[in-house]
């Protein structure tokens, strides 16, 4: 069964992506999704920030952030993403999306990889991502 990117999404991102059902979107059962689990944020074998969980507004996961050494140089990127969604300029949302994923990775509570993600990392501390099993550029092909 396949889902599209509810609007909100799409206007957040352009990006035109399906997402099929998968083994963690939808599971609310999951214990991935738990509140107080931590999903880790990496540039490379460097943990840069911990995503404690706060709750779901499904599709989008909701955290508190605790930023570790290496993530400030991120911080300007999340706040350059924030100003894009504020000011509707969807094509500069895309770039840092791009920029994002190009040098962060995540992983879920156990460890094990996200395969892909869109995160906004909040200057209040707080976060919100939405992830799928697949890279979006391979689902549904």
């Amino acid at each position: 069964m396949a889902m599209a990117l509810d609007e909100s999404a799409e206007q957040q991102m352009s990006i035109s992506v399906n997402v099929s059902g998968d083994r963690h979107h939808g599971d609310m059962s999951n214990p991935n999704l738990a509140t107080g689990r931590v999903w880790r944020l990496h540039r490379g074998d460097l943990e840069v920030a911990q995503l404690a969980v706060t709750g779901a507004d499904w599709p989008w996961m909701h955290a508190d952030v605790e930023t570790l050494s290496g993530f400030e140089e991120f911080r300007p990127l999340f706040a350059e993403q924030e100003r894009a969604i504020d000011e509707e300029d969807w094509e500069q949302l895309d770039e840092c999306y791009f920029r994002i994923r190009g040098a962060l990775t995540m992983t879920f509570p156990d460890g094990s990889p996200v395969a892909e993600f869109m995160l906004h990392i909040h200057d209040d501390g707080t976060a919100g991502w939405r992830w799928h099993d697949e890279p979006f550029g391979t689902v549904n092909q």
